[in-house]
């Protein structure tokens, strides 16, 4: 594990920010750390507002859509809201297609088939459309490359309006609308929405031809909430207001869909966005995965009480059965890797015929775990490969796959997750292209975790004052994550042992000379028991959190690693 020190702002910056806030170098450090150098911008993230959400025109097309839909409502035409199997893309279904229904009965949704017409927009799916008489199709979190599939659609007699937040080819397809800030000539100032911010956008922009604030929306933002969280998009601007206030409607008002699902999890303290992200997340997309990406919508767009606890249970045993075989699948792809002695190698690439689509992604992710490196599982999809790819922090998977592209029939994605597609005969020759590329293209240290450390502390400096500005940081995720501190010369007061049923993790009752003791928890951190038992000063990483225990809450450090 690297521990790299943020390197420590200007002085001068520093005293500034700390004069106009009145408050410590530790606090003025962490903003400055996240951009934030004058009293304006920290009043504007300490205090998210909906009134500085961006108005919708700004985004290239946004009139044209607005047009199209209104037309659309004043012609009775059949809309067909389209939308991916993930998270991102079915909670931008149920948000567009409940809004959309507040307007037209004649609105219906649909979700590719993971297994038989894969990611984004189908032609199976614009023959359901013709055949149904829709006129239009709105498609969320897809699109932005389906060139042949929207000429396709006009053959048809069907519009459409791509809202969509994956890098754009060199084509745009030719849609009455094109919602992407990625698109080189869209000057919409915030650039990383996910799918359902583009939709909340687009919503935003019909409710503002209605008449209607941005306040009448707010119940709409658990969902946004939600798949800002499962899609991993930096909690900074826009996404920080929209995370932050659909936190208060999921702990507060939660749609049926939503808490049913928490009450299948038994969530009952205020829910953070990684509680989103582990809990409510993975059974959303458990549905995509093992069944349906329909049950995901149904579940989330249901009013009813009785009916959502109905479906969250189904939907919970979908997340069951997930958990289970990708369990199983990630043994086998260790195996695999071990059985080609591929231990040493700089990527992961491993395929077997049977394994389950739908987990794929979660094993790749598994197997980073294990093999810190770029990765890519393949199962067998039609008469093709199908793989899922994961990077690892500070490495771009898409390039790498783009280099590689001679091999590969179609690939779409981020910098650090990706799916492609390619012929069985070229399976082993695109799989040596790939392990050539990264080899050739990746900085080595990045093959080795890192602990990005925000700032070196004492534990003195661990007040109950000082984890209330803490909190206040919140939400966190990517570009804003948890703040992680160093201290040395720790001591541990002797009651350091393994805790857990299997022994794997660490606690600790720690102090620093003059210090009180605090308890630390390390979780998977069993094996370094060695180094506080030798009663030799050691160094913590860790981030500060609370501890209930029978009533009481006391600050406990959540332990990193030590050394």
């Amino acid at each position: 594990m690297r521990w790299t020190i943020k390197a420590k702002p200007e002085t001068q910056k520093l005293k500034t920010l700390k004069d106009a806030l009145q408050v410590d170098d530790i606090t003025a450090t962490l903003l400055l750390q996240r951009g934030i150098e004058t009293f304006d911008e920290a009043k504007a993230f300490f205090r998210p507002d909906l009134n500085d959400l961006h108005n919708p025109y700004l985004m290239k097309d946004m009139d044209k859509a607005v047009t199209r839909i209104e037309e659309a409502f004043a012609n009775n035409e059949n809309i067909l809201v389209y939308g991916d199997y993930d998270v991102d893309g079915t909670t931008s279904v149920a948000l567009m297609s409940l809004y959309l229904k507040t307007r037209s009965d004649l609105v219906a949704t649909y979700i590719p088939d993971r297994y038989d017409e894969g990611y984004g927009v189908s032609f199976k799916g614009i023959d359901f459309a013709s055949d149904n008489d829709f006129t239009l199709i709105v498609a969320l979190d897809c699109g932005i490359k389906a060139i042949d599939k929207v000429a396709y659609a006009k053959e048809k007699g069907i519009d459409f309006i791509i809202c969509d937040h994956h890098r754009p080819g060199d084509i745009i397809p030719e849609a009455i609308a094109v919602l992407d800030p990625k698109r080189s000539d869209c000057e919409y100032p915030y650039k990383e929405l996910c799918g359902c911010g583009v939709g909340f956008k687009l919503i935003q922009a019909l409710a503002e031809r209605e008449g209607k604030t941005i306040k009448d929306l707010v119940g709409y933002l658990d969902l946004v909430a939600t798949a800002i969280g499962a899609d991993i998009v930096p909690i900074t601007g826009e996404n920080r207001i929209l995370a932050f206030y659909g936190l208060r409607v999921i702990n507060g008002f939660p749609r049926p869909g939503i808490k049913a699902l928490l009450n299948q999890v038994n969530k009952k303290n205020e829910l953070t966005i990684t509680d989103v992200v582990f809990t409510v997340a993975p059974r959303i997309n458990a549905a995509g995965r093992m069944k349906h990406g329909n049950y995901a919508v149904t579940l989330l767009a249901e009013e009813d009480e009785a009916l959502a606890t109905k479906y969250a249970e189904e939907i919970n045993a979908y997340n069951e059965d997930r958990r289970e075989t990708d369990r199983r699948i990630t043994e086998e792809a260790l195996e695999q890797i071990k059985n080609n002695k591929e231990e040493d190698r700089i990527t992961s690439v491993v395929y077997h015929e049977s394994w389950h689509k739908g987990v794929i992604g979660i094993v790749a992710s598994r197997l980073t775990e294990t093999y810190y490196r770029p990765t890519l599982v393949f199962t067998k999809s039609g008469d093709k490969l199908a793989a899922s790819a994961r990077s690892v922090v500070g490495f771009d998977v898409y390039n790498a796959l783009e280099a590689c592209s001679e091999h590969i029939e179609q690939f779409g994605g981020h910098k650090y997750a990706a799916g492609l597609t390619l012929k069985e005969e070229n399976y082993e020759a695109f799989k040596q292209a790939f392990e050539d590329e990264v080899t050739k293209t990746i900085d080595k240290s990045l093959l080795v975790p890192e602990i990005k450390i925000d700032a070196q502390i004492n534990i003195n400096d661990i007040t109950p004052k000082f984890y209330r500005i803490l909190k206040q940081f919140a939400p966190f995720g990517p570009s804003n994550m948890t703040p992680v501190f160093m201290t040395k010369n720790l001591m541990d007061t002797g009651w350091g042992k393994r805790v857990g049923a299997d022994q794997t993790h660490l606690r600790v009752t720690v102090k620093q000379s003059d210090s009180n003791p605090i308890v630390g928890i390390g979780f998977g951190l069993g094996d370094k028991k060695d180094i506080i038992s030798s009663q030799a000063p050691f160094d913590a990483v860790y981030s500060v959190d609370e501890n209930e225990w029978q009533g009481n809450v006391s600050l406990q450090l959540k332990l990193r690693d030590i050394k």
